[in-house]
Parts: structure tokens; C-alpha cells; sequence
């Protein structure tokens, strides 16, 4: 297609997306539970299909995409049940008082409702879980926001494919035309995050790609929010007491964590903080198979490539495992440093590598553990492994949860929980908004603002703000 051709293309989908608004958010929210059930069973029954495509363009293995598969159709059913019990509505009555201390207190009424459509951006590293139909889609369409999801080029046949069973999907179901749609190739993403239709933008991947996403979306006429996943090393802090009664078990469990799926996960741990005379670093060439490991396209080798040689060339930085990490087919790679040096040169030394590599920093104190949770920047997530009666625990959770947006104790990251209490974002660079998250079902509220209605008769207030209460949801009454 020429350039005019796909901006034509794209103005479609979008005047058909912003139609499709008008009749989404007519539809009680429970009214879209259907819809979004419609889709997982549709992913359900096409399963076998999109995960061989999956499997040929990201060689992510038939088992790994199985669950994400799973996951995927979970998270769609689970937003039908949040809608429907209409709980994320925040339905709050302040009925009119004229002795309210404030002065008379004319009747006020609260609720969340869409923005409008909505732009996802895909990621490369979940080719079904965080994409075409992943958390930022299904939360969006349960908020009442039609779709139009960029594609990325990492699966391009997948996006597809998948985009076919949600429009097929959607069209058997009676959805409005434009309630979701897809669109390839980068200009497309950055021409359609500027155009007024839009009302709001997700998007999971690199700092550089997430940055400059969320510059356009803020410097437009009208900037719109823009919720980015962005970068996190997820550091991990070892006390002296758990490295001297769990070391070999801490050093097992690391490695197996920054290995999972080749090191591609967004809360893979990054950084290991150890005490340096536990000796735990003096285990982990034992404990790192030397196994190839397939990345998921050329793009990701390159950069992967080019961050862990950065990362071993800083100063104070010596290899502990050297994996081939310009190979193809990488195997892991471990670098050492020293409190010392990081506290000295945080910027470099605390960096995403997006792959099977990790940096492991021995400290002489164990007061440096709370020095170091001070210079890092925004996480996803940041861990303790520790014992009930380390005297530094307490500040040193303090600390890391003004840091991350979730804090473990004695687990691993790498595992994120599709429910209700998760919170899967943390301060920038993590993300570019750090009162959300991207999983479980506060989703939602991304996609939703308030809107206060004052003095408005019974029979002209949404439903959902009606003393009747005729969707049966919870409302706080005052």
C-alpha cells in the first residue's frame, strides 16, 4: 500500500472505532460481559491453530504459549465477571444535607465512565497475553472503550490471526462494526496515537519505543493518557542471615528465575544483591546451564548483543559465567560487580538487558542494601530474600516500596498473577503511570474518568447512580 493508502485505511478504522463508541457505551456494563465471553471461546476453540503460528514465529515452544493461551482466555472471562458485578464502577451517592458541616450539600453522584477508543500497542515477549487480545484489549473493552490494536512485528501472521477470531467473534456476537480492529507497521501506531479519535494509549515494551510514544500522546492538542510498560531490572536484596541458611537455594532459585523464557520477561531479576562473604557468586558457574537459548527475533539478539557488552565493559564489572551472548542462539551470561562501584555509577550499572543475562553486586555491609534501594529508579517489582528477624527488613520494605510496585518477600518475580489485588507498574521508567497497573482487574480503571452528577433528577441519572439501583452493583450512600 502507498502512505495515502494506509492513512486512509487507518482513518476508517478509526471513524469506525469512534461509531462504535456511541453504541459500546450505551450498553450497561453488564451488557458487555457476553461479548468479551464470546471472544475466550472463540480463542478456545481456534487454540490449536494460533499457537502453531504462535510457536513459528517466536519459537517460544508449544507449552509455554499453551498456558499463555490459557491465561489470555482467563483474563477475558474475568474481566466479564468484574462488569458484571459493576463493583469497579465506584458508584457513590452524597444525597443533598443541609446541615452538612461544610454548609448546605446539594446531591451529588459518582461514577467511572470510558474515554473512548483506545490504541494498544502489542508486545514482542507475549505474543497472546500482553497482545492482539491480551490484558490491555480485554480491560479496555470490559471499561467500554472500543480497540485498535498496532500490532507488532514479531508475529505479524499471529496478529492476524488472531485479530480474525475476535472480529469473527465479535460480528457472530453483534458487537457494533469498529469495536476492534488491528493495524500493522509502525507509522500506523505513531499516526494513530496524535489522531483525536483517540482517546488513550497502552503499551508494553522499550524505554526508547515507550518514551517516544508518550511524548506524542502528551504533546498533542488534546494529550491523552498514555500507560507505558516500559523498563525494569527488578533487583533482588539477599540478607547476610538468608545467604548464610538458604544460599545454595537462593542461587538455584535466581538462576532459574533470570533464565525463564530466555531472560525475556519484563519482571525477570536483573540485579542479585549478595553479601561477599556468603561466597554465593563462587556457586553460580556450577549453577548456570550453558544451554543455547532462542530469542525471539533479530531485533531483540542485536539489542541483547549490544547491552550485555555495554554491561561487561563498565568499569568494576568482571564475568562470572561467560555465556556467548552474540550468538544466535544465546547461552546465559553472568556479570559481577560491587555495592561500591553501583553506588558510585547507578545509571550505569542498573540497566535493563532484555535476555538471559544478570548482574550479581556483592556488598561488604548490610547497611548498603538500604543505600543501594535509594539510588535505584522506578520498578516493576523489587525482591527481599530474607529471615523473620532481620533487623533490616522493615526500612528496607519501606524503602523498595517507594521504588516498585510490588515488593516480595522470599519469591521470585517473574511469576504475575492475573487477580484482583495485582499491581503490575511502578514509578518511571517502570512505567509512565504509576497509580496503574496493566494486570488483574484494577486494568480497568486505566481506561475509565469521573464524571459527578449534581441535582439531576432520579429518571435522568445513569443507572448505576440511581437510588432504585436497577443494575444491582454496590454503591456507597451517604
Amino acid at each position: 500500500m502507498t502512505d495515502a493508502t494506509n492513512a486512509q485505511v487507518l482513518a476508517h478504522k478509526l471513524d469506525a472505532a469512534a461509531g462504535a463508541f456511541e453504541q459500546w457505551n450505551r450498553l450497561q456494563p453488564a451488557g458487555r460481559a457476553p461479548y468479551l465471553e464470546a471472544i475466550a471461546s472463540a480463542l478456545e476453540e481456534a487454540a490449536p491453530k494460533l499457537v502453531a503460528i504462535a510457536d513459528e514465529e517466536t519459537s517460544l515452544g508449544q507449552t509455554r504459549l499453551q498456558n499463555e493461551m490459557v491465561r489470555t482466555v482467563f483474563q477475558l472471562r474475568l474481566f466479564a465477571e468484574v462488569v458484571t458485578r459493576g463493583e469497579y464502577l465506584g458508584a457513590t451517592i452524597d444525597r443533598a444535607d443541609p446541615a452538612w458541616p461544610m454548609g448546605p450539600r446539594p446531591d451529588l453522584r459518582r461514577v467511572l465512565e470510558p474515554l473512548g477508543p483506545v490504541v494498544v500497542f502489542a508486545a514482542s515477549n507475549f505474543p497472546f497475553a500482553f497482545s492482539v487480545a491480551g490484558g490491555d484489549t480485554a480491560s479496555a473493552l470490559a471499561a467500554g472503550c472500543p480497540v485498535v490494536v498496532k500490532a507488532h512485528s514479531g508475529h505479524p501472521g499471529l496478529s492476524a490471526a488472531t485479530a480474525e477470531v475476535v472480529h469473527h467473534a465479535l460480528r457472530s456476537a453483534g458487537a457494533p462494526e469498529g469495536l476492534f480492529d488491528v493495524v500493522f507497521g509502525t507509522e500506523a501506531g505513531r499516526a494513530a496515537i496524535v489522531d483525536p479519535r483517540v482517546k488513550a494509549g497502552a503499551f508494553t515494551g522499550s524505554i526508547e519505543a515507550g518514551r517516544a510514544l508518550f511524548d506524542l500522546a502528551t504533546g498533542r492538542p488534546e494529550p491523552i493518557p498514555f500507560f507505558g510498560e516500559l523498563g525494569s531490572v527488578n533487583p533482588v536484596f539477599v540478607t547476610e542471615a538468608a545467604a548464610e541458611r538458604r544460599g545454595p537455594e537462593i542461587v538455584s532459585e535466581f538462576v532459574g528465575s533470570f533464565t525463564l523464557g530466555a531472560g525475556q520477561f519484563c519482571t525477570k531479576p536483573g540485579i542479585l544483591l549478595v553479601p561477599a562473604s556468603a561466597g554465593l557468586v563462587d556457586r553460580l558457574p556450577g549453577a548456570v546451564p550453558g544451554n543455547a537459548l532462542t530469542l525471539l527475533n533479530d531485533r531483540i539478539r542485536t539489542s541483547y548483543a549490544s547491552a550485555v557488552r555495554e554491561l561487561r565493559d563498565t568499569a568494576g564489572v568482571r564475568v562470572v559465567v561467560s555465556g556467548d551472548h552474540a550468538a544466535p542462539d544465546p547461552s546465559p551470561t553472568v556479570l559481577c560487580t560491587t555495592s561500591a562501584e553501583l553506588l558510585g555509577d547507578p545509571e550505569a550499572l542498573v540497566r535493563e538487558v532484555f535476555g538471559p543475562a544478570a548482574l550479581v553486586v556483592e556488598y561488604a555491609e548490610e547497611s548498603e542494601l538500604l543505600e543501594v534501594a535509594k539510588v535505584i529508579d522506578g520498578q516493576l517489582t523489587a525482591s527481599i530474600q530474607g529471615e523473620d528477624d532481620d533487623a533490616i527488613a522493615a526500612e528496607l520494605i519501606r524503602l523498595l516500596a517507594a521504588k516498585a510496585g510490588r515488593v516480595l518477600w522470599n519469591q521470585w518475580p517473574t511469576g504475575v498473577s492475573v487477580t484482583y489485588a495485582q499491581q503490575h507498574g511502578g514509578p518511571y521508567p517502570a512505567t509512565t503511570a504509576p497509580g496503574t497497573t496493566s494486570v488483574g482487574t484494577e486494568a480497568i480503571s486505566r481506561f475509565l474518568r469521573p464524571v459527578a452528577y449534581q441535582g439531576l433528577p432520579q429518571h435522568l441519572l445513569p443507572a448505576a447512580l440511581r437510588d432504585a439501583n436497577p443494575l444491582g452493583i454496590p454503591q456507597r450512600a451517604s
